[in-house]
Parts: structure tokens; sequence; C-alpha cells
């Protein structure tokens, strides 16, 4: 039975029925590898919806960035609303790693912000794959980091029933056992309150408040309550409450890990002490046994992470789990999606067990990856390993860390290798790894609203004669003329510098223009896409971001300076994505300045001639008229600018007009922000966020502010 239900005002159209027929027919030709070669606007996402719906199985997508990965994973949402699809990223909002220089002598501390909401999805993410079959994963490259035995993260389960025998005792050490802390006031997520035989619950994947009633140690009633108006939503018969942490560690194994940890300690002092280096042997010895005391008394400690081998019994070398191994194997039945039945029969094996080294075992796998973008993220995952590796030395070798700390990495690109399921990876421009490896090449070509591969012009950069004009010169003339037809002109440069001051000669010159790049803040980024399209300025300059992940459709022209310099910025696979920005308008046009053709561009320019031939002859064929994509403008902050929208809710007279207290102004601003983040939308969220914050230094606020956690 058919557990994806894929809904959709649409049906697949252009090349979309024949490259989901062909995918669908390789899966069940058991092909390890095959490559979605579609071009931008042909709606990979959708086929690759289909052919979900089709296979019924759960299924890991894996971007290269956090941005699209939310992007996807909202999309994958509108197609299957009734099924589990989940976000898994990093979730740090800051993260400063724990390094050592030793050319200065300087030991960098980990310091880590981490968000609460993505900590929660990622939560949501690993407890749906323990429990259901219907589920999609949308991850970034975080996804082949150590994130603790799914073993033992289901082992310690609390399972909650109406009638239930459970004593307070057993109930708080289980509670404790499993990462929860507790506390008197609000509940956060990850908390709970135990007054008498009365338990209120947040659970880690839930904004949601469970409270337990107890009488002579039997569970009388259980309610889910709204945590922030305390209302009661349901009163389910149940509730499965997973631990609070992903790294978490039996008492019996703790035990072991200690014997094990304290053995290397002693391997690596005897090392350090007969070859002189007292300074290192002090440093690890005073580190080490700090931390051992640390999670014997609480469980847990800074940087635990670095003793995962030792906490998860893995052999030295031996590759870490990660979100990979929370995916079902073949030996797993379908149990109809019942939670008690999904625990009591998950069986993990050993890697050595099924793995052959070298060889890809997607035939034990009972599940489906899809890597979008993949020829950015597949070398995203593949330079994992190295970067990582390099740093833990210098901390190993000066005494910052034990030997073992090492083993808290991501998975070599070998290892995530012979983990991969049968494998599909969608790009405009896929690269020769999965070209060589895939069983077929899907192309889609075809669009559904008939648009075609943008014309492409070459101009040269110099001037050869007085007749000529330079690049700058006749890309303004072509400007004029769009910004007179109320179009959008992308250009991009080779450098942030040259991006600034086009950007600036430009403004002289009397255009309405911006840049973008990297070192443009995440907001500012947002806030400056959002103006582009609706006409505040006509011009945007910028580099490497305007490749991959822009939608805008308002664009006719894209001008691409100094094409002929070859490199990473102007290879065969950028020049085709950066063409590919013009291919949502029917009126769009590339301009490529060179002064001579390089291999990059000849290639580039072939394969979009040959393409735009296929898409002429397709809607010549079946009378199909292009249209330009029609695409709905969304502002996250809003008409009113920031600053003045917490000045404007910050005035208390405003607030008594509108009949609100600010305590319900806050509640109202809470739900929002959760609402958001839930969508998504961690920009929104942090202006709410903000907005709070602001709200809550008010004196009106410490008023209002109810004294009681208990209270209904």
């Amino acid at each position: 039975m058919n557990k994806f239900k894929l809904k959709s005002k649409f049906k697949p159209s252009g090349d979309q029925p024949k490259a989901i027929a062909e995918l669908v027919s390789g899966l069940k030709k058991n092909y390890g590898h095959q490559t979605l070669l579609g071009v931008t606007g042909s709606g990979k996402t959708f086929t690759v919806a289909n052919v979900i719906a089709k296979i019924n199985k759960p299924t890991l997508v894996i971007a290269h960035n956090k941005t699209l990965a939310a992007q996807l994973c909202n999309e994958f949402r509108e197609f299957f609303p009734d099924n589990a699809v989940e976000y898994f990223v990093s979730y740090y909002d800051y993260y400063q790693p724990e390094a050592y220089l030793p050319r200065t002598d300087t030991y960098i501390e980990k310091e880590a912000m981490i968000n609460d909401e993505i900590d929660r999805l990622r939560h949501a993410a690993t407890q749906a794959l323990l429990t259901r079959r219907d589920v999609i994963i949308v991850a970034s490259v975080s996804c082949i980091y150590g994130l603790g035995a799914p073993e033992t993260y289901e082992k310690i389960v609390l399972h909650l029933a109406k009638d239930q025998t459970i004593t307070r005792a057993d109930l708080l050490n289980q509670l404790i056992t499993m990462q929860f802390n507790r506390t008197n006031s609000d509940l956060k997520r990850g908390e709970f309150r135990l007054r008498g035989e009365t338990l209120e619950i947040m659970p880690v994947n839930q904004e949601i408040i469970y409270r337990v009633e107890s009488a002579n140690q039997k569970i009388k009633n259980i309610f889910a309550i709204d945590p922030v108006t305390r209302k009661i939503k349901d009163e389910p018969s149940d509730v499965w409450i997973f631990p609070a942490k992903h790294f978490v560690t039996l008492g019996p194994e703790r035990e072991r890990a200690f014997k094990t940890i304290k053995e290397e300690l002693k391997d690596r002092l005897d090392y350090f002490n007969k070859n002189g280096k007292l300074l290192e042997a002090e440093r690890l010895e005073r580190r080490t046994n700090y931390d051992l005391e640390m999670i014997k008394e609480v469980g847990y400690c800074h940087g635990i992470e670095n003793y995962s081998r030792h906490l998860s019994g893995r052999a030295a070398g031996e590759p870490p789990e990660t979100l990979l191994d929370y995916f079902p194997r073949s030996s797993q039945k379908d149990t109809n999606n019942e939670l008690t039945a999904n625990l009591q029969i998950r069986k993990f094996v050993k890697d050595s067990q099924f793995v052959s080294p070298g060889k890809n075992n997607h035939n034990l796998s009972d599940w489906l990856m899809v890597i979008d973008e993949s020829h950015v993220t597949v070398p995203q995952i593949s330079g994992m390993y190295d970067g990582d590796a390099s740093r833990k030395r210098a901390l190993i070798d000066f005494g910052f860390r034990l030997p073992s700390a090492a083993d808290n990495r991501p998975l070599k690109f070998s290892e995530f290798e012979t983990r991969m399921p049968q494998t599909i990876y969608t790009s405009a421009t896929p690269a020769d790894y999965e070209l060589t490896r895939s069983g077929q090449v899907v192309e889609q070509i075809i669009r559904p609203t008939g648009l075609i591969d943008p014309e492409i012009i070459v101009r040269p950069i110099t001037p050869k004669n007085s007749g000529e004009k330079s690049q700058v010169d006749d890309l303004m003339e072509r400007i004029a003329d769009r910004v007179k037809r109320n179009e959008r002109v992308l250009v991009t440069t080779l450098t942030k510098k040259m991006a600034e001051d086009l950007s600036e000669y430009l403004a002289e010159k009397k255009f309405k223009v911006n840049y973008i790049h990297s070192e443009v803040q995440t907001l500012d980024r947002i806030k400056i896409l959002t103006e582009f399209r609706r006409g505040k300025f006509d011009i945007l300059v910028g580099v490497n971001l305007l490749r991959e992940g822009l939608d805008l459709p308002e664009v006719t022209l894209v001008a691409i300076l100094d094409a002929d310099k070859e490199g990473f910025l102007r290879s065969e696979t950028s020049l085709i994505q950066t063409i590919g920005r013009a291919a949502r308008n029917v009126h769009g046009q590339v301009l490529l300045y060179a002064d001579q053709m390089t291999g990059s561009m000849e290639r580039a320019i072939r394969e979009t001639e040959r393409r735009r031939k296929t898409q002429m002859d397709y809607n010549k064929k079946h009378g199909i008229t292009p249209k330009t994509i029609q695409k709905k403008i969304k502002d996250i902050v809003g008409e009113e600018d920031k600053k003045e929208k917490v000045k404007n809710i910050l005035d208390l007279d405003v607030i008594g007009e509108k009949g609100k207290n600010i305590e319900e102004i806050i509640n109202e601003k809470e739900r929002q922000m959760k609402e958001a983040a839930k969508n998504l939308q961690f920009e929104l969220a942090a202006i709410l966020r903000d907005e709070i914050r602001e709200l809550k230094k008010s004196p009106k606020h410490a008023e209002a502010h109810p004294g009681d956690p208990m209270k209904e």
C-alpha cells in the first residue's frame, strides 16, 4: 500500500512524464545510481516527488546549503501534506570549532550558538525515521557527521499510557537518563516539572506540553497543552517521549566507556612523558579527568562528542553513526506505521557485517537518496573529512584531546559511498562523477511553461577600433533598453571589489543599481532581492552567489563580464548555471563579454544551443507558446521597517487603543515566531524574536508577567 500521497493541482508535463517513468524503471531494474539532467525551471523537484510517490520508500534529499534545503523542504511539504517531511541541517547559528594554532601557541575554545528550533527539527527527523515509513528528510551535508547510535537513542524511549503503573522514582531516573532537565520555571523543550504525582514535560521534537496526572502510582489522565495559551489541545491515550539529546549513554555502557577512556589516557600520558612533553601530559590529564567527572555527575560534558567512539563502543578508526544509520535496512518489515511494532523489530546491523570495502551495497538498503545540485553537493561531501582531520591532529598532538577524538568526525567519502542506497543525482550540469557511475542519464530539457533557454550573444571586452565599445559601455546601452521595458538585469563579475566598483560607476550614470556578495548579511540579501524583484532598482551586480538557487522571473538579461577568464567562476558548469538565470522569462538573453573563445565558453554555448533547438522543436510540434514564470513576491520583513515596527508596538498608548495588554502581544508574537520557524522562515522568526526581546524589556512586562508557572 502506498503511504506517500502526492497532492498537486498540476499534472506532469513537458519532459516530466518521460523522466518519471525512466527513473522509476531504473530503480526497479536495481540501478544503484541515476542522473536526472534537468534544466533550470523544468520542475526537477516535482519529478522527484512523483518518483518518491511511486517507489514508496523513505527518502533522504541532500542539498549543499541550509537555504536550498529549506526551500526544498517546503516544496516537498506542499506535495506531501499528509506525510512526514522533515528538515535536518546543522543546528549552529554560529560555530567556532575548537582549535590549536602551534605557530602562535593559540588555543581557541569551541564557541557555538545553537538554534533551538533547528535542534527541534533534527529530533523530529530522527524520531520520524524510527516510528514510520512515509518519511522524507531534506538535509544539508551535516547528515554525514556523527549523531549518536540510533539503537541507543531508541532503547530508552519513554512510553506513558493511561492506567500504566509507574513510580515517581522510576520516572525521575528515566527522565534524567534521557538527558531531560528538571525545572520549576516555564517549560522549554527538553525540560520537565514534577510536582507530587503530576508530570509536565515538553519533548524535544514538539512545541507542546504533556501533562501526565497520576494517583497511587497509576496514570489517570494525559493532556496535550498549548505552551502559550495553556489550553488543552488533545487527550491522548498514550505518549512516546524520546531522549533530549542524540548522544545518550546507558549506565553499563558508560562504565565501560570510563574504563577504555582511562586506558587510552594512561597510554597517551606514557607517550608524552617518554618524549619529554610534560606540558602536553599535564594539559591532557587535567582536561580528560575533568570531563570524566562531569559525565559521571551530570551525564554530559562540554565536548562530549570527542569521546563518542568510547561511548558507542566503536573500534579505533571505525566510522561514526550518522543520520544515514537511522534509515531502514532491507531486513526491516513494513509495520503499518505502529510505533510499538517499529521499536520491537527494528534491527541495526554493524557496518562490518554488511559493507564490503570499496563496494556500494544499495541492495541492503530500503530507502532512496536524492542528491540535489549534485555538481556542487558531491564535492562538498567529499571534502568534509580532510578539513576536519587536520584541525583535530593539532589538538591531539599538543595534548588538548585524546587520539580517539579523531573518530568524532564526518564520514570519509569512501565510507559515504558504501552507505549510499539507490541514488538519484539532480543537476542541470552533472559532473563526471555522477555521469560515469549512473546506470542511465535521464534528460529533462522541456519545461512545462514552454520556456526555451536564452539566446547567447558574445561581445568583446576591449574595443579593437574606435567604432567598438568597451564591455561596460556596451552593457550600459543594453541595460537602458531593458529599463525602458521595466525588466531586470543581472551582472556577474569576477570579484567582490569589481561588483562594488561597477555598482558605484553605474549609479554615477544614473542607473538604479545594487550589489550582493558573500559579505552582505543574510537579512540584507533577502531585502535586496525583494526590492530588486519589485523594481526599486533595475540592476543587480554579484559574483558567485548568482549561480544556483535564485528564482528571479523578472530578469531578462544576464551579463557575464570577463567570460574568457578560465577558472572556477568561468568554467563550463558555472557558465551554464549562470546562463540558466535568464531562462525564466520569454525575453531572456545572455551576454558573454570575451576577447577570445575559451573551451568552457564553446562547450557552454554548444550545450545551450542544443537545448534551445530541442525545446523549440517540441514547442512547434505541440503548438506551445512560451510563458514567463509568474511568481508572487514575498517580503519576510514586511511593508514597515523592522525598527519602526518595534517602536510602534512598544508604544503603550497604541497597545491600549488596540485593547491588548503587553502580555497578550508577547504571546501573539511568540506564536507567530514559532509558526515562522515551523515553516522554515528563520529570518522572519529572528525578527520576531528581536521584537519579543524589546517587549520584555518594557516595565509593563514586569508588571504583567505571571509568577506561577503552573497557573492555567
